[in-house]
């Protein structure tokens, strides 16, 4: 027998439930002694948790239901422990010893579902614990016939009850019964979201913490945003400010706070670019405007700046300076194009900024870059010009790379047209001021006023415009600084913009400019009744001396003084010999001042005024005051700011006599304009031989007193006039013109250029309209300077701003860059050019009769060429054709 005891712990098989039990029976009935397998097997609790009950299939013949299995158990219990015992053995039974299960038993007993129907349902594996088991495993003692049980434990108690909540079915109650039943509570379970959170009765609101009136605040905050509905956006493709009857918040591609896309300004970009009437422009450009101060004022500086390609205030100077080369090189880099295609692309269609946009449009990338905004533009632009030294190129190509893989739709097009800086879309800088003033009145900054004009009539409406538009251009002549105006218009509004934006030291202004006249009487006509003075006109430099005054205060700061041009460059390094002599022209009680003078090439020894030529020959920047050859006399003749006061609004009496009590006369260094207060014809005659013996182009003559006597900045006025010593010659006045295009010489001028197309320039519509041909007054010096001075200038085609006829189509065309001065016997209507076309003739233009060089005009720009609204006024001007019209001319004009 004790073999066979060997043979079942080798085997290590125990297959029923009740092994343990059995074994130790056996054993007791052969007498052989108990061996423990503890040892052997493994431990007793391993082998408690290891093995699962699996009844034999024959005994399981019906699942008894959940609520029986418990009765089943204690009658178990009865029967095994009021069984008899004899001699020591147990007597065996018909049924076997049920087992006491432990807690987690129960719990998997109590989860199994009630069976609701006949069908037999797979028995889980339960854990079970020996009764029975050796000194290693003492025998449990027999159980009273009420057993106490322990009680559970919270854990096992609630994993129950979710266990019995999760496995139950649901029972629908009756109406009823509904009304009797208390309101279950929320089950913790779950989250209450902030948005539906219950009312609190008034003693809780009074009990709560301050943080908990924050939170309750911003609870009720979202849940008001909650129940407001979220309208859906304009797509930015879909952006139209030409829109009838525009809203600035409804109508707008973006969200109030979020920055403008630039998509959204170039959609207002392309739709001024394919308009031509004046006023639709203002108003296209007002309603982008509108939606701008209303939900994104920051962005308004931005707009302002892009819409008129600048950076910056002229006066900082502040340039990209990106040649067309390398723009090609950034395009093809990203598009994988070569410079040659894109060449020949240009040239086809005659723009760098649509072959750029039709190029990005066929790309496609993998993973798209953000939208650009209004704001990230400009500061991009704004990185790429300050960037200078070496590799400033190969940084400049990546950086508009980065852009340039962000554009959509439009946005390439007037991208590179701003890296060119020619934009070209017939916005003008008075069009924008107006724009900007049209916006203010229809939706003021800061108010809850979306439409102003609601409740007025188009009259009273047009006047409030008009007012807003003039005081806007008033206080930006005086103040030529958006990053000051803008912010101001923004926080004060209309009102208070003049008292903030005012005229100092440091910001210059644009100077008056005074229309030309051909004949001593057009003086007294214009004059009549007035009292007026003459001045020389001295044939050399615009500047504006601007001396500001110490923080401190108490003197002026010469550290700070600086040199503006008539196009508010700063020209302060140019001129270091004018500032290091202040000191003598300053008398004691000046603290502060802006003088408009102009500065003049001057023999130091013969005390003599120079030509201009020679002027044009000093170092334009950085100059060493050790290196100067050229002396400068610098003549002063206004006087436009004194000791922290504006004078610009008192007469010009006022003003000059205000600037010969506070500045000093310093032979060949300061000194102030010769001028002489005229009453006759022959007074002026005889001033007039004076200047031109002294030196000088002619005559300025200017109001003295009454109230055509102040400054107007920014404006070519007829309240001053200029009169040349050539004005017998024929034509009145010289013309500033651009060179547009060029022919080839023949003959003794083979090799260079021989003859040359001239434009005039057209603010309104940003255009070159063609004056005339022009091949006389150059020396063949001049021919030669000249062809190798346009050579970096030549052009593949003719842009498509430049309006000529095709007869008249040039040689070799020219990037309208060069201005020169020309003089001619008279104007006439010309069906072959476009100077000025549709203002005195329909069909026709004007055109230049007998033209000729005069000199090259490096101070000036191609905008700041003489316009076809000048050449308008000069023609009808004539004699022979002021006898046969009665056309009038527009007297002051913005310039």
């Amino acid at each position: 027998m004790y073999s066979i005891t060997k043979l079942i712990v080798a085997c290590r098989i125990v297959r029923n439930v009740h092994a343990s039990v059995r074994f130790n029976v056996l054993c007791h009935f052969l007498g052989t002694p108990r061996v423990s397998l503890t040892n052997t097997i493994m431990a007793q609790r391993s082998i408690t948790s290891f093995f699962k009950v699996s009844p034999p299939k024959c005994e399981v013949k019906q699942e008894k239901p959940v609520v029986k299995q418990e009765a089943d158990e204690k009658e178990d219990e009865e029967v095994r422990d009021n069984s008899p015992i004899s001699n020591g053995k147990a007597q065996v039974t018909s049924k076997r010893p049920r087992l006491e299960s432990s807690d987690s038993d129960t719990s998997i007993r109590k989860k199994s579902p009630t069976p609701t129907s006949g069908k037999k349902s797979k028995v889980k594996r339960q854990r079970i614990e020996s009764s029975d088991s050796d000194s290693t495993c003492p025998q449990e003692p027999p159980a009273s016939p009420d057993p106490p049980k322990s009680p559970p434990s919270p854990e096992s108690e609630e994993k129950t009850v979710i266990k019995l909540e999760k496995s139950s079915p649901k029972k629908y109650a009756s109406p009823k019964s509904k009304k009797k039943q208390p309101l279950k509570e929320p089950n913790p379970v779950k989250e209450v979201s902030p948005k539906r959170s219950k009312k609190q009765s008034p003693v809780e609101k009074k009990n709560k913490s301050p943080k908990q009136e924050v939170l309750f605040k911003k609870e009720k905050e979202e849940e008001k945003e909650s129940k407001t509905e979220v309208k859906e956006l304009v797509p930015e493709v879909d952006y139209n400010p030409a829109k009838a009857n525009y809203h600035p918040v409804d109508d707008a591609c973006w969200r109030a706070g979020a920055p403008v896309p630039y998509l959204a300004l170039a959609r207002t970009l392309e739709l001024i670019e394919a308009t031509s009437a004046r006023l639709k422009i203002i108003d296209i450009l007002s309603n982008y405007f509108r939606s701008v101060i209303v939900l994104t004022p920051d962005d308004l500086l931005p707009s302002v700046y892009l819409c008129l390609n600048q950076l910056a205030p002229a006066y900082e100077s502040l340039e990209l300076g990106i040649a067309e080369t390398y723009l090609m090189k950034a395009v093809g880099q990203c598009t994988g194009r070569t410079v040659p295609q894109l060449r020949a692309s240009v040239a086809r269609a005659g723009d760098l900024g649509l072959v750029a946009q039709s190029a990005r449009s066929t790309q496609r990338t993998m993973f798209p870059a953000p939208p650009l905004s209004a704001r990230s533009v400009l500061a991009a632009l704004r990185d790429i010009a300050r960037m200078t030294g070496h590799a400033s190129v190969d940084k400049k190509i990546k950086k508009i790379q980065s852009l340039y893989i962000a554009c959509r739709h439009s946005e390439a097009r007037y991208l590179i047209r701003s890296l060119e800086g020619k934009l070209r879309i017939g916005l003008a800088e008075q069009s924008v001021l107006a724009a900007l003033g049209a916006a203010a009145a229809r939706t003021p900054p800061g108010g809850d006023c979306l439409d102003a004009a609601k409740g007025k009539t188009p009259d009273e409406f047009k006047a409030i415009v008009d007012e807003h538009v003039l005081t806007i251009k008033s206080v930006y002549c005086e103040c030529p600084n958006y990053e000051r105006v803008v912010p101001a218009l923004l926080q004060e509004g209309l009102r208070g913009l003049a008292g903030r934006c005012r005229l100092q030291p440091g910001v210059p202004l644009k100077p008056m400019l005074a229309h030309p006249t051909k004949q001593l009487a057009h003086i007294f006509d214009r004059f009549e009744n007035e009292q007026f003075t003459c001045e020389w006109k001295y044939d050399g430099e615009r500047a504006q001396l601007h001396v500001p005054e110490l923080e401190a205060g108490g003197g002026p700061d010469l550290s700070k003084a600086a040199i503006f041009s008539r196009n508010q460059e700063n020209n302060t390094t140019k001129y270091p010999d004018v500032l290091g002599r202040l000191t003598s022209l300053l008398r004691p009680n000046v603290t502060s001042c802006v003088l408009d003078c102009e500065a003049v090439a001057y023999d130091v020894v013969n005390k003599q005024i120079l030509p201009f030529q020679v002027l044009s020959t000093r170092k334009r920047k950085d100059a060493s005051e050790a290196d100067i050859k050229v002396q400068v006399c610098v003549f002063l003749f206004d006087l436009l700011f004194l000791n922290g006061e504006p004078l610009v609004r008192r007469p010009l009496l006022e003003r000059r006599q205000l600037l010969r009590e506070h500045f000093n006369e310093v032979p060949g260094e300061w000194q102030q304009a010769t001028s002489r207060d005229c009453s006759s014809l022959e007074d002026v005659q005889q001033f007039l031989e004076e200047a031109v013996r002294g030196s000088c182009e002619g005559l300025m003559v200017k109001a003295l007193a009454g109230p055509h006597a102040h400054y107007d900045i920014a404006r070519r006025s007829h309240n001053w006039l200029k009169l040349k010593k050539d004005y017998l010659d024929g034509l009145g006045d010289t013309l500033d013109v651009v060179v547009v295009g060029a022919y080839r010489g023949r003959g003794k001028r083979a090799g260079v250029f021989g003859g040359f197309l001239l434009a005039c320039y057209e603010p309104e519509h940003e255009q070159y309209q063609s004056l005339c041909k022009i091949g006389t007054g150059f020396s063949d010096e001049d021919l030669q300077n000249l062809t190798k001075q346009l050579q970096e200038h030549v052009i593949e085609a003719p842009r498509p701003y430049y309006s000529f006829d095709p007869q008249h189509s040039a040689d070799v065309w020219l990037a309208a860059a060069r201005v020169w001065e020309v003089r001619a016997a008279d104007l006439s209507l010309s069906p072959a050019h476009r100077a000025a076309i549709g203002r005195v003739h329909p069909d026709k233009g004007i055109s230049l009769r007998f033209p000729r060089f005069v000199r090259v005009r490096d101070d000036k720009t191609a905008e700041q060429a003489t316009s076809a609204a000048q050449i308008a006024d000069m023609y009808l001007a004539q004699d022979q054709v002021r006898n046969s019209t009665t056309a009038k001319t527009n007297m002051d004009e913005f310039y």
